[in-house]
């Protein structure tokens, strides 16, 4: 890549810049170190203006993490105008205050701070990554990013090009054909239903006024939440953080989503399109997050399908059989539903025959439950491996923000792996007679499988 090229692409600078910054640093917290002595280090920070933050201050690094959501995210787009959040997100640092795009991006390339926004189903997130000696520029462009976007029509028109060529991109990909039709079909009147960056129809019917409207009714300081980690006390940070989002609103203007289950389980849904390989996505209801079993259903989902080389659908499917190269299965809790998911892809001869193997293996865990051996190795892998999910400032700041949003407290790092050291053969026996209709999904097929048709 050259100099001259990043000079005429800021973003790609600064990404380049701090991806550097990364790899020299490493980590702010090691890996080897166990997660569980981290929580004594995490502490909540309210500012004088009343706004909240988890904190672990290390000053072993020159580094500061942050990342913040706004609860909401796509789920509050209008049923006509899907892709409002995203467009709204990749826009905020399209210009703010006084800086146009250019002058914004310049601003972050040359003090080589990373910002970013993205949505999702249920919040609008920001990250922010910056050395030490220029946090004052990095919050100052936090700042004016979440109060005072520009939203300008060049910006807002080169972002919609963008989110339309990536649509355009994914209208041909496998993976994302699955996914956008499974949601929609499994939500046809609910908002998970919606594509999160829209659809080719949509996206053009997003006016600026839309997304003006968006930004002011979604960025409010009550559904705030924010993660910082690094070389920050406590003190700056609460003055910081009323300095950079203590002019939002006080309260978002969001309106109520519904509880959802998915519908269409049971039936099968093909996606005609010509390549070698079905891609097969399998959803079905599951556990929400705050469910007091869902420890135990992450447990017995990881003998399932969660492990890459040691579970059930691995040892069946591919070891076996040789019918796919990789095969998984995988939680997915929203705010409104709680989702099991199975996925792999394979010849289109052999499609029919993947997707009734993976329903035999969901039927068989649910019915008989996994053995003592495979218990204790889940047990030791999940436990194991839970120190990997903070070995740099970045997963650090990203594992207490999502431990906000999931609403489980500021001890769970110290909590986590006893409550997985506690779960029990019994425990996995209820789980699974309470995920019993598990045992049929909706199912989506991309490509030209033999012997299968629905849809």
């Amino acid at each position: 890549m050259s100099a001259g090229f990043l000079q005429r692409h800021p973003r790609r600078l600064a990404s380049v810049l701090f991806s550097v910054m990364v790899m020299m640093a490493l980590s702010l917290i090691s890996s080897t170190t166990p997660a569980q002595s981290q929580s004594s280090r995490i502490t909540e920070v309210v500012s004088p203006g009343g706004i909240k933050a988890w904190l672990v201050h290390d000053t072993t690094l020159p580094l500061i993490a942050m990342e913040v959501a706004f609860l909401g995210g796509a789920a509050q787009d209008p049923a006509d105008k899907a892709g409002l959040a995203s467009l709204t997100s990749s826009l905020l640092d399209e210009g703010a205050g006084d800086l146009d795009a250019v002058a914004f991006q310049s601003a972050i390339a040359d003090h080589a701070i990373e910002l970013r926004f993205d949505a999702g189903r249920d919040d609008l997130r920001g990250s922010l990554r910056t050395l030490s000696e220029n946090r004052d520029k990095a919050f100052e462009l936090l700042r004016l990013a979440v109060t005072q976007p520009r939203f300008d029509d060049e910006a807002v028109e080169r972002i919609r090009a963008a989110q339309m060529a990536g649509l355009r991109r994914r209208s041909t990909e496998p993976n994302s054909i699955a996914s956008e039709r499974w949601f929609a079909l499994a939500f046809p009147d609910h908002p998970y239903g919606r594509p999160v960056d829209g659809t080719l129809e949509s996206v053009p019917r997003i006016t600026r006024a839309d997304i003006a409207g968006f930004a002011k009714r979604m960025l409010a300081r009550s559904n705030l939440r924010v993660a910082v980690v690094g070389d920050i006390g406590a003190e700056e940070l609460g003055l910081r953080l009323d300095a950079a989002f203590g002019a939002l609103p006080a309260d978002p203007e969001l309106k109520p989503v519904a509880e959802v289950a998915p519908a269409g389980i049971g039936s099968v849904h093909v996606v005609e399109l010509n390549v070698p390989q079905s891609v097969v996505t399998m959803g079905t209801v599951g556990l929400k997050r705050n469910d007091p079993d869902f420890i135990p259903s992450f447990v017995l989902n990881h003998i399932l399908g969660g492990s890459a080389f040691s579970s059930r659908l691995f040892k069946e499917v591919r070891e076996a059989r040789g019918l796919a190269y990789s095969v998984y299965s995988y939680q997915v809790a929203l705010d409104h539903v709680g989702l099991w998911f199975a996925g792999t892809a394979t010849k289109n001869e052999r499609a029919a025959e993947s997707i009734a193997l993976i329903t035999d293996e969901f039927k068989r865990i649910l019915d008989a439950g996994p053995s003592a051996e495979e218990l204790k190795e889940a047990k030791s892998y999940l436990m194991g491996s839970y120190a990997l999910r903070f070995d740099t400032s970045s997963k650090v700041a990203g594992q207490l923000l999502q431990i906000q949003l999931d609403q489980l407290g500021i001890d769970y790092v110290d909590r986590r792996n006893s409550l997985i050291e506690a779960v029990s053969l019994d425990d996995l026996k209820r789980v699974a007679k309470r995920l019993s209709d598990a045992r049929n999904a909706l199912v989506v097929v991309v490509g030209r499988p033999a012997g299968l048709s629905g849809g």
